[in-house]
Formats: C-alpha cells, sequence, structure tokens
C-alpha cells in the first residue's frame, strides 16, 4: 500500500528483514549482456531482457515472503562499477584488491577531471517499482569508495580537494535520486571498511573515509538519515574475501560514529560473532539500527529456519529488540559474480532468513 506521498509503507514484521544487494542473473540473460557488450545484440533487445529478469527477481522476492525487495542488481555492471560505465577520463590501472583465494580485482583511475556520475543509483528504480508491489530499496556505493579512484600522485589542474568537493555532491546526488525515484530505503555499500584497515592499520585512513561519508551525510535531514543505511563486510568475490583477516573490532566503533541509522554487518560467517555483538553493544546509539548477517552467502549450504532462528537468538543477548533486523552477510553475486551461488539457492536461503527471523521473533516477543 503506498502513501499519500507514493512511498510504499512497510508492513509491521517484529523484526525488520531486508536483502543486502545482488542476486544471480539468469543464464539468459548474463549471455545477452555479452551479445550487447560484443555488438551481437541492440540495447532494446536487450531491455526486454531486463524487463523479464527484474520481474522474475522481484517476483521470486516477494514468494519469499520478503518486506522489503530490490531488483537484486540485475541491470548494473555491478554494485561499485554502475557510475562509471561509459566515463572517458579512466584508466585500468588503479587500486589493486587481493581476494584470499588469490584472484584479484583492479579499480580504476582517475585521469583528469572533472570527476562526474555516468549514472545515478535512483535511474534503476523505474523498472523495479514496475513489478514491485512491496517497499523497494537501492543501494549505492559510498564516497569513500569512490575516492579510491584519485591518484596519489594527484592530477595536474585537478587538486584532490577539487575532487572530493567533486564527489561529495555527486554523492549526495546518487542518494538523492534513490528517494526521489521512491525508493523505501538508501543502502550505502561500504566494503572498503575493513579493506581501509588493511591498507592503513593505523585506522587514518578509515577514519578519513568516516569523515567523508559523515560529509555527505549532511546534506540530508534527520527524517531522511533514518531511511539511510551502511552495509559492510570483508569484501566478497567467488565466495572469497578481501578483508576477513582484519580484525572486525578495528572497524566496528569507528562505523557506528557515523549519522546513518541503519547498518547491515556481516557476522553468520564469522568465527566469533559474540566478540563481535559485543563491541557492537558497547558503541550502539539509541537511534541506530543493527541488521545482522544471519545467512553466511559465502557457503553453498542453505541455513535451516532453526540456524537462522538462533543465530537471532544470539544477536538479541547485545542488541535490544527494538533495534535488531536481519539480513543477508552480503550480496550473492558481487562484482557480476552469476556462477559461484545460483539463484535457486540464493533464495532458498532468502527464504530461510525470513522464516527464521519471524521464529525468533514469535519466541522473543
Amino acid at each position: 500500500m503506498k502513501n499519500p506521498s507514493g512511498r510504499t509503507k512497510q508492513a509491521s514484521v517484529g523484526i525488520p528483514t531486508e536483502p543486502v544487494g545482488s542476486i544471480p542473473r539468469p543464464p539468459e540473460l548474463q549471455d545477452a549482456m555479452l551479445a550487447h557488450a560484443q555488438g551481437e545484440m541492440t540495447s532494446k533487445e536487450l531491455d526486454i531482457l531486463f524487463d523479464k529478469a527484474v520481474s522474475e527477481t522481484i517476483n521470486e522476492f516477494e514468494a519469499t515472503g520478503s518486506p522489503v525487495v530490490s531488483d537484486g542488481e540485475q541491470t548494473k555492471s555491478s554494485f561499485a562499477t554502475y557510475p562509471l560505465d561509459g566515463l572517458d577520463n579512466l584508466a585500468t590501472d588503479g587500486i589493486i584488491i587481493s581476494f584470499a583465494d588469490g584472484h584479484t580485482r583492479q579499480l580504476p583511475r582517475l585521469t583528469k577531471g572533472p570527476f562526474r556520475y555516468a549514472a545515478y543509483a535512483g535511474s534503476y528504480l523505474a523498472r523495479a517499482r514496475e513489478f514491485a508491489t512491496r517497499p523497494v530499496k537501492q543501494a549505492v556505493i559510498s564516497a569513500s569508495a569512490m575516492s579510491l579512484l584519485y591518484p596519489e600522485e594527484g592530477l595536474p589542474d585537478y587538486p584532490r580537494e577539487q575532487f572530493l568537493a567533486d564527489l561529495i555532491k555527486e554523492a549526495v546526488a546518487d542518494i538523492r535520486s534513490c528517494f526521489d525515484n521512491g525508493a523505501y530505503q538508501v543502502q550505502i555499500d561500504f566494503t572498503e571498511g575493513r579493506l581501509a584497515v588493511k591498507l592503513d592499520p593505523s585506522r587514518q585512513l578509515l577514519q578519513q573515509f568516516i569523515d567523508l561519508n559523515n560529509q555527505v551525510l549532511s546534506y540530508f535531514t534527520e527524517e531522511e538519515r533514518q531511511r539511510i543505511g551502511f552495509h559492510t563486510c570483508p569484501g566478497g568475490d567467488h565466495d572469497s574475501t578481501h578483508s576477513a583477516d582484519v580484525d572486525y573490532g578495528e572497524l566496528l566503533p569507528l562505523l557506528l560514529t557515523l549519522s546513518a541509522s541503519n547498518f547491515y554487518v556481516q557476522m553468520a560467517s564469522e568465527e566469533d560473532p559474540e566478540k563481535y555483538l559485543q563491541i557492537i553493544a558497547d558503541n550502539l546509539r539509541p537511534n541506530q539500527r543493527i541488521y545482522v548477517g544471519v545467512i553466511d552467502v559465502t557457503s553453498e549450504e542453505i541455513e535451516s529456519v532453526e540456524t537462522v532462528r538462533d543465530r537471532v537468538f544470539l544477536a538479541a543477548k547485545y542488541i535490544p529488540l527494538a533495534q535488531l533486523g536481519t539480513t543477508d552477510d552480503c550480496g550473492f553475486s558481487p562484482f557480476s559474480d552469476d556462477v559461484a551461488t545460483s539463484r535457486a539457492t540464493a533464495f532458498a536461503k532468502i527464504t530461510a532468513r525470513i522464516q527464521g527471523t519471524q521464529l525468533a521473533y514469535a519466541q522473543l516477543k
């Protein structure tokens, strides 16, 4: 049901539960995107398949009982690169991110100013809302992740200070575009938080990231910030991570100084979740809600409803029920990895999250 402002209301669900992001694309769409990139399919033909994939994804989300849905990033190049597609002032030889299994991802490098987004995340919402009957959330990439595009040696005629001013303006516009297009919640992907500690154990880089993101948030009202959240995890790609070896305790206290209300925190894959739940409890502010990860997206094993229930029970020992939510540890296909996890597995895990959360609430309320 929609309110007069046009924003869909989420029904009362006891303990709120939301997805994080990506869902593996259907093989048909994977093949079509490759064909389009090679000039063998028109954009109009690809759009038809985009509509089909988004419609099917949202229908499958709603069939799980999910009170909040997303388009599963079916039409994005990836959660991190959608603002960059088609820009002509980027080189391919930026910062290299190494994953535990040995593979790497390399970020682009800015070659000249000014810095502008090629697309805003809100542009994906019209298609999603056409098919959804429930509230739709939208993810955006953080300003801090985009800040890594600026070369360490600087750029002639485009100082870092001007780049950051342009970046903040674009990051604000990105979030604003989501609200303007009817997003229920806006989730800022902050997977580089733990990576910052790996790159700089002094945590100065992490503090710079926090400060930059807080500058972006300062452009939004308190009411708007209640609908903004941050997702954090040790980075995921091909069921591997880039910074799980960094102690979560190095990130969590600073994470909760962000001026947002919602935090989507990977926890199911942690070896010692109680240690980190205690740190969250020690730093939690009254206006914040913690969506605890109860689904391990790097494992192909589908959690039982009872496993999810027990993870919620554990989280509820440390986080007040009124400030507790549940989520998945991460998206199921980050960086457009559509093969490490199947769609069927992703939606089975989502179903377990929803049912396990409901079971836990029935016993905790």
